[in-house]
C-alpha cells in the first residue's frame, strides 16, 4: 500500500508541475510583480542580484523578463547536463548575453563564487540574476559575495498583485498618515476563505478553487520527499519533519516558542521531539524557505516599555497553513478562530510585499506589559506604523482602541509613537479615517 500511495503521490506531483508550466507559459509569463522594479534598481546597482524565494512563487518568469540569456539547472534534458556542464567548468555556463540568469544555482553551489570573480573581473553593474528556492550550506563557497551580489526575497503573490485588491489605498499613504476615503464594496467571507486556502501561487490564480487546495499540499510533499535533502544530503526524520509543520500550522501567527512547539507535538501527535531537532529543522525550513517568520519590533521607541524579542511564526503562504490543517471552506467557516489567524497571516505575507516596495519593513509589536500591535512597518526615515489586523467589521472599535491605548503608553514612557493607526480588515466595506485618527482598510483595497 505504501508503495502504490508513493507511486499516485508522484504522479499528482508531476501532473502539478506540468500545469504550473502550462499555466506560467500561457497567462502568468507577463503579470507584472512588485519586485520587477527592485530587481531593475538592484542591476544597476550590482553586478549580480540573487532573487531567492519558496518553489512555485514565480522567480523563474519575474527573472526571466529581466534578463537577455539564461540557463536553467533544473533542466532534465540530456541527463541534466546542464548541471553537469556547470559542475565540470561553471565559468563556462556564466558565458551569454547579460544579464544572464542562472536558474536555481544552488543546485551547484560553486556557481556563487564563479559569478562573484566574473564581476570582480569586469567591474559591469547587471551581469547576472541567479535564482534559488533553497540556500545552500557554505560547503564549497569561498565568498560572501557582499557588494558583489545582492539578495531579495520573492514571496508567492499579494491579493493586489494576484488581481484580488483594487489597490484604492495605498500602504505608504498610510504611513504617511493620508488616504482619501473610498467604498470598496462588501467583501464575502467565503472569498477571505478562498484567497487563504488559494494562496498566492501564480499557478492557482486560474483555478478551481478545488483544483488550487491541491497545488499547496504537493508543495509540502515535495519538499519533505525530496528538498529536505537536497539541501545538504543529510537523511533526515520525514515523519517528524511533517509534524513540525503541522504544529506550526497550529500555531501560524503567533509567537510561540520551540519548546511549546515540542509540548505541542507531544499534546497532539503524542510524539516525543527533543527541543534541539526542533531547532535543527526549523532551521531547514527556513533554508528552504518554506517559513518566513515576523521580526520583533525592537526597542527603537527610546522608551522604558521593556520589547518582547520573540518572532511571530509563519509559513511562507496562508495556503500551506491551511494545506496542513486539512482546512475546507466549510471547517473554516465553522471554526472562526483559526480563520482569523489565517486571514492575519494572509495580510502579513501582503504587508511585508508592499512594504518591503518602498524600503520600508514589516515587524510585529509585544511588550511586558501585555500589550500587541499585530503589525509594525518601520519606515526608512526611522517613523513607524501600527497595524491591528482583524476578521469582522465588528472587531474594528475594539482594535482602534488597542492601538491608542499603546501609542499614549509609548508616550508616556517618553518613547517615540507611531505616526499612524491603523486597522486592516477583512469584512469592512469602505476605507476611511475615524474621528479618532485611526485609519480603517479593507485588505482587498490595499496595495503597496
Amino acid at each position: 500500500m505504501q508503495k502504490q500511495s508513493d507511486w499516485k503521490s508522484k504522479i499528482c506531483r508531476i501532473v502539478i508541475e506540468k500545469l504550473i508550466g502550462l499555466n506560467y507559459n500561457d497567462e502568468e509569463e507577463n503579470r507584472p510583480r512588485l519586485i520587477d522594479n527592485i530587481i531593475d534598481s538592484y542591476l544597476e546597482a550590482f553586478g549580480a542580484v540573487c532573487v531567492e524565494g519558496p518553489k512555485w512563487c514565480g522567480k523563474t518568469w519575474t527573472s526571466s523578463y529581466h534578463c537577455k540569456s539564461e540557463i536553467m539547472l533544473g533542466n532534465p534534458d540530456g541527463n541534466f547536463q546542464n548541471r553537469q556542464l556547470a559542475q565540470m567548468s561553471p565559468s563556462l555556463v556564466l558565458e551569454g548575453e547579460t544579464p544572464r540568469l542562472i536558474d536555481e544555482w544552488q543546485e551547484v553551489p560553486q556557481l556563487w563564487d564563479a559569478v562573484r570573480y566574473k564581476v570582480d573581473q569586469s567591474g559591469n553593474k547587471g551581469q547576472f540574476i541567479l535564482t534559488g528556492s533553497a540556500t545552500p550550506n557554505h560547503k564549497g563557497i569561498l565568498h560572501s559575495g557582499a557588494g558583489r551580489i545582492a539578495k531579495l526575497r520573492m514571496r508567492p503573490m499579494s491579493l493586489f498583485e494576484s488581481g484580488n485588491s483594487s489597490g484604492d489605498i495605498s500602504l505608504k499613504d498610510i504611513c504617511e498618515g493620508r488616504i482619501e476615503p473610498k467604498i470598496s464594496g462588501e467583501v464575502d467571507l467565503r472569498k477571505l476563505i478562498d484567497f487563504i486556502i488559494r494562496g498566492g501561487w501564480p499557478a492557482n490564480q486560474e483555478t478551481t478553487l478545488k483544483q488550487a487546495a491541491y497545488l499547496p499540499i504537493q508543495y509540502i510533499r515535495a519538499v519533505l520527499d525530496d528538498d529536505v535533502y537536497r539541501i545538504d544530503n543529510v537523511k533526515r526524520d520525514k515523519h517528524k519533519m511533517e509534524l513540525l509543520l503541522r504544529s506550526l500550522a497550529r500555531n501560524e501567527a503567533t509567537t510561540v516558542t520551540n519548546k511549546k512547539l515540542k509540548n505541542d507535538i507531544k499534546e497532539i501527535d503524542d510524539e516525543d521531539i527533543d527541543v534541539e531537532t526542533v531547532s535543527a529543522y526549523l532551521d531547514v525550513f527556513q533554508r528552504l524557505f518554506l517559513t518566513d517568520n515576523q521580526k520583533p519590533f525592537e526597542a527603537k521607541l527610546r522608551s522604558s516599555i521593556r520589547i518582547k524579542q520573540a518572532e511571530k511564526r509563519h509559513l511562507s503562504d496562508p495556503s500551506l497553513a491551511a494545506a496542513l490543517l486539512n482546512a475546507t471552506p466549510e471547517m473554516l467557516l465553522n471554526d472562526l478562530n483559526t480563520l482569523g489567524f489565517l486571514f492575519e497571516a494572509l495580510c502579513e505575507r501582503d504587508l511585508k510585499i508592499y512594504a518591503e516596495s518602498f524600503d520600508a519593513e514589516l515587524y510585529h509589536y509585544q511588550d511586558y506589559n501585555n500589550n500587541e500591535m499585530d503589525a509594525v512597518i518601520a519606515m526608512p526615515d526611522g517613523k513607524w506604523c501600527g497595524f491591528e489586523i482583524k476578521l469582522g467589521a465588528n472587531q474594528i472599535d475594539m482594535a482602534a482602541e488597542n492601538l491608542i491605548k499603546i501609542k499614549n503608553e509609548i508616550k508616556a514612557s517618553g518613547g517615540i509613537a507611531p505616526d499612524s493607526l491603523c486597522v486592516i480588515c477583512g469584512l469592512s466595506n469602505a476605507a476611511y479615517q475615524r474621528p479618532d485618527g485611526v485609519f480603517v482598510v479593507p485588505i482587498t483595497a490595499l496595495r503597496n
